[in-house]
């Protein structure tokens, strides 16, 4: 009944999500792999696999080396969970880590970053999808990224895009899924990374202080679509709920 859960920066933990999750029963073995700690060589003993966000860039340096020391093994746990089919849940960088482990590209976003309150458009191979399905057609969400997914791995199912960034969210294999967006923070935390970059919001013409009240006041409508969200993630890892046949297409899997 445990889910791994990755945590790849100080400022991005599981918060509001970790909460739903242990709510519906999954417990959590986080780990912190910004501050050391050792990450599993497979998932044996896991039900699940979270992997958070963070200010890294998934494609690494121009020299070829990872945007952090344990990405590779990260990557490796995302092959391995595809290949298991155990439910993966990828947020933002995990989102892109995710698409980069099995085949497609992350780059720095040409369009510039995309922060604040924002909508994604929900595709119509959502509506077969186990967790998507439910999903108003344009859900709030929260974004906070520079970089982009640029291509999705081939097999990939995409399915919520936006006009700026259309690799919004996204399915590999039955049960593994990534978003560019953030909906597992709470105002605190999305409020600690507006105060650490201040001054660069304002070059962007971004007031901070509207921002932080913006985000709070977009709250409960995120917790009505994405703590539901998160419980049918966890319904599926617990074996409350089965993929449909439809959700299923064959994919190549890397090694």
């Amino acid at each position: 009944m445990t889910a791994l859960v990755i945590e790849n920066d100080p400022t991005d933990d599981a918060r509001r999500l970790g909460e739903w999750l242990t709510d519906a029963g999954l417990e959590l073995d986080v780990r912190r792999a910004h501050a050391g700690d050792p990450l599993p060589d497979d998932l044996d003993g896991h039900v699940a696999l979270v992997v958070l966000g963070g200010e890294q860039d998934a494609f690494g340096k121009p020299d070829g080396t990872p945007g952090a020391p344990w990405f590779p093994q990260v990557e490796a746990l995302l092959r391995k969970a595809v290949r298991h089919k155990v439910p993966t849940l990828a947020v933002c960088l995990g989102g892109q880590l995710l698409a980069q482990a099995h085949g497609g590209t992350v780059a720095r976003a040409e369009q510039g970053p995309e922060i604040g309150p924002g909508l994604v458009a929900r595709r119509d191979a959502a509506e077969r999808d186990p967790l998507w399905g439910p999903v108003p057609f344009v859900p709030d969400v929260l974004q906070w990224h520079f970089d982009e997914i640029t291509e999705l791995p081939l097999g990939a199912t995409l399915l919520a895009t936006s006009g700026r960034f259309p690799h919004q969210a996204f399915r590999i294999g039955d049960r593994a899924w990534g978003t560019q967006f953030h909906f597992e923070c709470d105002t605190e935390q999305y409020a600690s990374w507006v105060d650490g970059n201040r001054e660069d919001l304002a070059g962007r013409g971004i007031d901070p202080d509207e921002l932080i009240e913006r985000v709070d006041g977009l709250m409960d409508d995120l917790f009505e679509v994405w703590q539901p969200f998160a419980r049918r993630f966890a319904d599926l890892a617990l074996g409350r709920l089965t993929p449909p046949d439809d959700a299923r297409p064959a994919l190549p899997l890397l090694s």
